[in-house]
């Protein structure tokens, strides 16, 4: 575990999953603890995919791998690179093991840097091979209520940069899309979500796609805010578990997205694909500031 520190925020990350683990601003902590009586994960990063391929299955040249959803790297030991007191950075290389699910080779860099109120969450994808490699990434921070309460209903609210026009697609089974219905997200208060406990039971995620928002804000009961993402990512998943009266909230920055449902085409061809030539790197960063 490592941790960050400032004269505002409190930080830690472990090298398990390079996994953003708490951020306390004195003795608030805002980051969900993992209980697995809910959801037993803090802040997962998603690669080499985000969400799921149909059936666990995926296809590279004609043949078929397995991999399970959000792919690997969240699930690996990452090696500590460099850290001071507030910034680290963590790598994961391909490997044998890599190599049996997902068949690029790759480095993989994660990076976490404190200043003010913000964390910036900073990601590395180079690719070392002389081929093409393709890979989706991704975020899933995990973030308590303000003013959770199991026996009310009421769950604070959502605001965006943009407050009109905005369209969601959702799960349709196996947890694979139906990207052609687009559902209208209204902001029925003054270009607020209202959320309750019963939000996603019917819907499960949230799903934006197209560079629709580029930062999203948490508010409390009374409107006030308690923390904002911003990021440059095409899709934003919101999801907390559907039926459960969960006391936290997933807000995520993906650059890709889930499967369509029934698709068996290359992988090099999915929704949201990215793709690096030899040689090159793909750089990103997002945003998480307190109120």
């Amino acid at each position: 575990m490592h941790t960050l520190k400032n004269d505002i925020l409190t930080v830690q990350v472990k090298e398990h999953g390079a996994e953003l683990s708490s951020i306390r601003k004195g003795s608030t902590e805002y980051l969900w603890q993992a209980d697995p009586a809910f959801w037993g994960r803090h802040s997962p990063v998603l690669f080499p995919i985000v969400g799921s391929v149909w059936d666990k299955r995926y296809r590279v040249d004609g043949q078929e791998y397995e991999l399970g959803q959000h792919g690997f790297a969240r699930d690996m030991d990452f090696t500590f690179v460099e850290g001071n007191e507030t910034e680290v950075r963590y790598r994961l290389e391909s490997s044998e093991e890599t190599l049996k699910k997902y068949p690029y080779p790759f480095v993989l860099e994660i990076a976490y840097k404190l200043e003010g109120n913000k964390l910036y969450v900073i990601w590395d994808v180079h690719n070392p091979s002389e081929q093409n490699i393709y890979f989706q990434i991704g975020a899933h921070p995990a973030f308590f209520y303000p003013d959770y309460d199991p026996q009310t209903a009421e769950r604070g609210f959502l605001s965006f940069d943009r407050s009109e026009g905005l369209e969601c697609i959702r799960i349709k089974e196996k947890g694979c899309v139906d990207a052609q219905t687009k559902y209208p997200l209204e902001m029925p208060q003054d270009g607020l979500l209202p959320l309750t406990r019963e939000t996603f039971d019917s819907i499960d995620t949230i799903m934006l796609q197209d560079a629709q928002i580029a930062r999203v804000t948490l508010h409390r009961n009374d409107g006030s805010s308690w923390l904002s993402l911003s990021f440059d990512a095409p899709v934003v998943g919101i999801w907390s578990p559907p039926a459960k009266n969960a006391p936290f909230i997933c807000l995520e920055p993906w650059y890709g997205r889930c499967d369509r449902a029934g698709y068996e085409g290359d992988y090099r061809e999915k929704d949201w694909i990215n793709c690096l030539a030899p040689g090159e790197r793909f750089s990103s960063v997002y945003t998480i500031e307190i109120a």
